[in-house]
């Protein structure tokens, strides 16, 4: 099996490091590096490596609480950080169709034209189609700040029933048994789904390494540029760039929310919402209040 450093630069493919492929110049060794970079993004090795760390930063966190905190409430900011960004899509998609419409109402226009000097200019159909695009970015980007600001709705049977400590072992239950076995699977189907749109030969994920540092003689870029209509959106490919950050996202916040749900069954239902940073509408209000 191939093995070498992230940015060890070699001819040898053994050496080869698998980020080399960063300062792309077309050569076999930047090729062979992009497709390590393939096989270990999706393979066996990342996956107990991530294991392994998770795990000694929990079992660490079960030592030091006050280290679980500081790791919950940084994997929260990440989550609130991306998604109060991201969620400004939702009013790009809002202004952009009000512009289509008065393009194609008003103006009667086929195109539109947006910049100075050499302008970005695409059909209407393409910037009405490419409204998918802010969708998928609120739903795949939003998904955890949602979470994290308790907007996802519940159907409800006996969780608020329960005892405190009954609740957060539930919490815990789900986190380890449906959210993190989830995200690994959206990982591993989304990975190879989103470079078999990028390149060619295709790539598979019962490819070993071996096999896949060979087809890298033949590799080249081939990132998917074909829409649904003839003048349509044409960059799908960053559906699937989504569809994976999207699992790493869900992933990263089942560990916070059993890191959460842990820490408030230890030290009782005072430290329920414990330095969880929610928006508000105003004084002692829940931006999301009675949606859940």
């Amino acid at each position: 099996m191939f093995t070498g450093s992230l940015w060890r630069t070699s001819e040898d493919p053994a050496e080869i490091g698998i980020l080399n492929w960063l300062s792309w110049d077309n050569s076999l060794p930047d090729k062979q590096s992009l497709m390590k970079f393939v096989y270990y993004g999706g393979s066996v090795e990342f996956f107990f490596i991530t294991l392994v760390i998770v795990l000694a930063v929990t079992a660490y966190g079960f030592y030091n609480n006050r280290f679980m905190w500081r790791v919950t409430v940084g994997l929260e900011a990440i989550a609130n950080g991306v998604g109060r960004f991201f969620a400004w899509a939702g009013l790009l998609m809002v202004l952009q169709q009000i512009v289509i419409v008065f393009m194609q109402r008003i103006f009667t226009r086929p195109d539109i034209s947006i910049g100075f000097g050499i302008p970005l200019e695409f059909d209407i159909s393409w910037f009405a189609e490419e409204l998918k695009l802010y969708n998928a970015l609120v739903v795949a980007l939003c998904v955890t700040y949602t979470f994290v600001q308790g907007g996802h709705v519940r159907v409800d049977l006996i969780y608020s029933a329960v005892s405190h400590r009954t609740k957060r072992v539930i919490d815990m239950v789900g986190s380890i048994l449906f959210m993190m076995p989830g995200a690994i699977l959206v990982w591993m189907y989304g990975w190879y789904f989103l470079w078999r749109h990028l390149i060619v030969p295709k790539v598979n994920a019962t490819d070993g390494l071996d096999r896949l540092v060979l087809k890298a003689r033949a590799l080249r870029w081939n990132v998917e540029t074909v829409g649904f209509s003839p003048n349509g959106f044409t960059g799908y490919f960053i559906f699937k760039i989504l569809l994976v950050a999207f699992a790493g996202l869900i992933f990263l916040h089942a560990i916070a929310f059993f890191y959460r749900s842990y820490l408030e069954f230890v030290e009782g239902e005072e430290s329920e919402g414990k330095y969880l940073d929610r928006d508000t509408l105003g004084e002692g209000e829940d931006a999301y209040e009675g949606t859940h």
